[in-house]
């Protein structure tokens, strides 16, 4: 069980609504759109969710969404927190301390009091935040190595736009010259319109390049519509006479600014709309107030073509932390090692 903590600190665990989460997810620079109440709702079920936050002398100091996996009648099952826990507060001077109190909080509320196995998937860059690491290990978390790391290209916006141009690959930077001069009208907005025509273009794609998608688009569609108003996904929409040719998806939170969706008719390649469309993006986060974009996910093996387009906006290569699993419960345990062995069976 877990050690008595200094009064200072009180946990909170699904005492509050939806609008009120959305309230304290603005309050962090490590929000993002996977630690939004809708995106649980949609993806997990909203009776499968649940909403965690720390509070230091009455103030919030983290948060976290958890999706829960459980079995009727038995105190036994899998809680996952993805790209969280949410502790970076903005404009704050961010505490280790605080740090090691929301893991270990987060870790008696889930592992202990109800046996589950925990899983904590971090936002977090490898190398660059070694004491998070340190901290969920000393509260006996243990790295996954079986689970694939996160990886993406991470664009520095808080330069002047003059200077995040000229630091383009200049084979990009020629693309994008040439996208600008064919008459592209642009439309940058949050309407179920819009994401229709993403589904169009994103069909026309899929039809040329034979492959099947990742992705559960629908799924996003519901979580767009089920967001509030602040938090819904920007669709960029590059036109040509009048038909939409390239649509890309993004979401705002907190400092970083992440490239979710998109996709390019047979015109739009043509006419380099998704150079324009990716440009006009980070010219929006950096209006917003956001500090960097995360291209999305990379893998220059299976993915070559868009390692390449990518690679072109000069972003860092990065790697994530990985997964991270405390379990006290055997009941839990082989359930998970039951569940990932049938997982790996189906494919």
């Amino acid at each position: 069980m877990m050690k008595a903590l200094p009064d200072l600190y009180k946990s909170e665990v699904d005492t509050f609504p939806k609008d009120s989460w959305s309230d304290i997810l603005d309050l962090f620079g490590d929000a993002n759109v996977y630690q939004t109440w809708s995106y649980g709702k949609v993806r997990w079920g909203e009776r499968n969710t649940s909403h965690f936050i720390l509070r230091k002398q009455g103030q919030i100091i983290g948060g976290a969404q958890v999706c829960l996996r459980t079995v009727p009648f038995l105190k036994a099952g899998g809680a996952y927190v993805y790209w969280g826990p949410l502790w970076q507060l903005k404009n704050a001077e961010n505490s280790l301390e605080d740090l090691s109190a929301i893991v270990r909080f987060l870790k008696y509320e889930y592992a202990e009091k109800r046996g589950l196995y925990l899983r904590i998937v971090p936002r977090v860059i490898q190398d660059e935040n070694t004491d998070f690491v340190r901290i969920l290990s000393e509260h006996g978390f243990h790295i996954d190595v079986d689970t694939p790391r996160y990886r993406t290209f991470i664009v520095d916006i808080t330069p002047p736009l003059e200077n995040i141009r000229k630091s383009l690959d200049q084979k990009w930077r020629n693309q994008l010259n040439r996208a600008e001069k064919n008459d592209l009208n642009v439309q940058d907005g949050k309407s179920d319109d819009l994401y229709a025509h993403f589904l169009r273009l994103q069909k026309e794609m899929l039809d040329r390049k034979q492959f099947l998608p990742g992705v559960d688009y629908d799924e996003f569609r519901e979580i767009q519509r089920d967001l509030p108003d602040k938090d819904k996904m920007n669709i960029v929409i590059c036109e040509q006479d009048n038909e939409p040719v390239t649509s890309t998806v993004y979401s705002a939170h907190g400092d970083t600014g992440i490239y979710l969706l998109g996709a390019t008719g047979d015109k739009g390649l043509k006419a380099k709309g998704a150079y324009l469309s990716q440009w006009l993006v980070i010219r929006s986060l950096k209006e917003k107030g956001l500090k960097s974009y995360d291209l999305g996910g990379i893998n220059p093996d299976t993915n070559p073509g868009v390692y390449h387009f990518k690679s072109g906006l000069r972003g860092r290569d990065v790697q994530f932390v990985g997964a991270f699993d405390v379990c006290d419960n055997i009941l839990s345990l082989m359930m998970y090692r039951l569940f990932t062995y049938m997982s790996r069976i189906r494919k």
